[in-house]
């Protein structure tokens, strides 16, 4: 199958076309702008296969995405391409509404205009894989988990954003009959996160020997999803999804983000061990504005109806993800040059 990813150059994407090339035969095209967060230099272990191609084009262009449908000829569009940090978002909304949601409808309008135009049976086998977050949910309480069924409740402007998508994805199946999928995940971490993100701001504070910004008391849950195993349960929901079904996709690992930044610290004393404990450099600051509680998935559904499950522990995937930073300090210098110093972002001022 040829299978268009957009936003293929960023976290999720980036591993998602590296697990389709190293494990399927299928062909590959990568659709990305090359924001800030998108970075070629995480494709380069698949860049030379002949099953890949990459085409930089934004999104939010009717005329450019036309083009990639009517030169590729796709028989999946798997949709990643998103601004996704809360507190970018914070401090400036506006890219997010433009990527998040007119970037998503202009995708599905395209979409929607070459499936109108394919046979009767490539019709019916493509597929348009929305892909999405829990923040949509909103805030939990202490024991709740989110279901595919739980009412979208939004509070920062990167998650309305993205549950606007959402609905947009649903009405195109509703409305006008395109075969969609939609998928929630946790939040993700692992090898090639763009350093803005907690866990590689805590790696990368750590080793320089800087203060570790911890988040008001360190209190707040979230749900640890490994990336390959995010991509692994994505082409699991093309393969076998239903149509018209939303899948939630956790990693069965909540833990206070104070508990994530000591698991990492105790780790680098092994791995990087210093005279200090790395846990002296924690320096709690001022809690992000709208700061939700807690995020927890419910990921039954997927393991039970098409049999997926992450493969990674909390434990493995930390101590992969720790030991690929250290071996790969020229990814992060090279992504990070002159468009990001690991400053504070999110004030809301």
């Amino acid at each position: 199958m040829k299978v268009v990813v957009t936003g293929g150059a960023g976290f999720i994407g980036s591993a998602l076309i590296r697990f389709l090339i190293t494990n399927t035969n299928h062909e590959v095209i990568n659709i990305d702008k090359l924001t800030y967060a998108g970075h070629l230099e995480s494709l380069e272990s698949v860049a030379e296969s002949d099953r890949y191609s990459f085409e930089q084009v934004d999104i939010c262009d009717g005329k450019e995405v036309e083009k990639i449908f009517e030169k590729y000829s796709p028989n999946v569009v798997m949709h990643l391409a998103a601004e996704s940090h809360v507190d970018r978002s914070i401090d400036g909304s506006a890219e997010f509404i433009k990527t998040n949601i007119v970037g998503t409808h202009v995708l599905l309008e395209s979409a929607k205009k070459y499936w109108l135009g394919l046979d009767k049976e490539n019709a019916e086998s493509f597929r348009f894989l929305h892909v999405s977050t829990d923040e949509v949910y909103g805030s939990l309480g202490d024991n709740d988990l989110f279901t595919e069924e739980t009412a979208y409740d939004p509070r920062s402007p990167y998650s309305s954003s993205k549950a606007s998508s959402d609905h947009l994805a649903r009405a195109w199946y509703h409305t006008y009959g395109l075969p969609v999928l939609i998928t929630n995940c946790s939040n993700n971490y692992g090898p090639f996160q763009f350093p803005e993100k907690l866990i590689p701001v805590v790696i990368l504070k750590a080793l320089q020997g800087e203060n570790i910004p911890v988040y008001g008391k360190g209190d707040n849950v979230r749900d640890w999803l490994y990336v390959d195993d995010h991509a692994r349960a994505l082409w699991r929901v093309i393969e076998q999804g239903k149509l018209g079904e939303t899948y939630n996709i956790g990693g069965h690992n909540e833990k206070k983000n104070l508990d994530v930044v000591h698991t990492i610290c105790d780790t680098l004393d092994e791995l990087v061990p210093k005279e200090a404990k790395y846990r002296e450099q924690i320096s709690f600051v001022t809690d992000r504005p709208g700061h939700d509680f807690r995020y927890a998935i419910d990921a039954s559904k997927i393991e039970r109806e098409l049999g997926w499950k992450p493969e990674e522990t909390f434990e493995t995937g930390i101590k992969n993800t720790i030991e690929w930073y250290l071996k790969n300090m020229d990814w992060v210098e090279a992504v990070t040059d002159k468009n990001y110093n690991l400053e504070r972002l999110g004030t809301g001022k």
